[in-house]
């Protein structure tokens, strides 16, 4: 063991302790998250399509109050559901009432992701909007809040990395990871799936974009970066390495690169503009919102205008 190995830190998981009541430094990573969210897609409502659409009705905060309602279902009920159906299917169908215990830890990405659009869907139809407008307005936000989530798993000392050479400067040794030195790999998901796809996806979102593409990279950026940090994550010892050398968060981050990506271009050929024209109010026009032939007419006194009595009146008569 060389001095560059670094240890742990000695967190206590639990942030702070009211009444008898622990609060967990996860679960207030979990309302960061949902704090930021909030935060940056009030910002959203400045961008384009959203600060234009009117139809069905224009997009408020409390659509986003909504669609965070929904959002929060879906993390918790499909996290948990995905994670008893992909890593541990026999010992919860063994025990089924062992996945309420949520207390106990257990939670995937992939079912979370799953529950949200079950969610949005839900939500899409019962405000008349269209499903990929509603998942482009959300996804810009995911990355920061899934960072935080990051950040909790490493201060749990959990989800750690493969084994590391001892020369690698911040190697670390996790007090459940025995005397291994160890990738950090939770810092590299903060790293790469939280704070550089937020980055990323953000300035890509900033500009107008076809209806699907925002939502199509998100899920194209998570997977190939979910992709790559697996690499240094330590698979699920019930599970270890399955076929082609590759862990469960890769075959389940593989349909999500697809996916993704297939959406993205799929948007791209289609080209739905979600952005409105601006609509002239015929309150700010001076003439009562005339068209211009309107005006025209309006501007003709009718006792200007001579009758067909006097016209013929006027006539010379025949043969004259």
């Amino acid at each position: 063991m060389t001095p560059l190995v670094l240890t742990f830190p000695d967190f206590d998981p639990v942030a702070v302790e009211i009444f008898g009541l622990k609060i967990h430094w996860y679960a207030i990573m979990y309302l960061l998250a949902f704090a930021m969210a909030y935060g940056l897609m009030r910002r959203r409502l400045r961008h384009e399509p959203y600060r234009t659409i009117t139809k069905p009705e224009a997009w408020t905060p409390a659509d986003i109050e909504d669609i965070l309602l929904v959002a929060i279902v879906g993390v918790l009920a499909g996290g948990r559901l995905g994670y008893t159906f992909f890593y541990k299917p026999a010992h919860y169908f063994a025990n089924p009432l062992d996945i309420f215990k949520l207390w106990d830890g257990g939670m995937s990405f992939h079912g979370g992701a799953i529950g949200v659009i079950l969610g949005l869907a839900w939500y899409a139809w019962r405000k008349k909007r269209p499903f990929l407008q509603v998942g482009d307005f959300l996804t810009p936000a995911v990355p920061i809040g899934l960072a935080a989530g990051r950040f909790g798993n490493f201060i749990n000392g959990e989800l750690w990395g493969r084994q590391a050479p001892d020369s690698l400067p911040w190697a670390m040794i996790f007090p459940t990871g025995g005397d291994v030195a160890r990738h950090p790999s939770q810092l590299y998901q903060m790293l790469l799936e939280g704070l550089l796809l937020f980055v990323l996806l953000w300035l890509y979102a900033r500009r107008p974009r076809y209806r699907g593409q925002v939502s199509g990279l998100f899920l194209f950026g998570y997977g190939v970066f979910r992709f790559i940090a697996e690499f240094w994550r330590e698979p699920d010892a019930h599970l270890g390495i399955l076929g082609l050398g590759l862990s469960m968060g890769q075959w389940l981050s593989l349909p999500m690169i697809l996916i993704g990506f297939g959406m993205w271009a799929w948007a791209t050929k289609v080209k739905v503009d979600d952005r409105e024209e601006p609509v002239d109010n015929p309150e700010d026009n001076a003439d009562g919102g005339l068209t211009d032939e309107g005006q025209a007419e309006a501007a003709v006194d009718p006792e200007d205008t001579p009758s067909q009595a006097q016209i013929e009146a006027d006539e010379p008569p025949p043969g004259q």
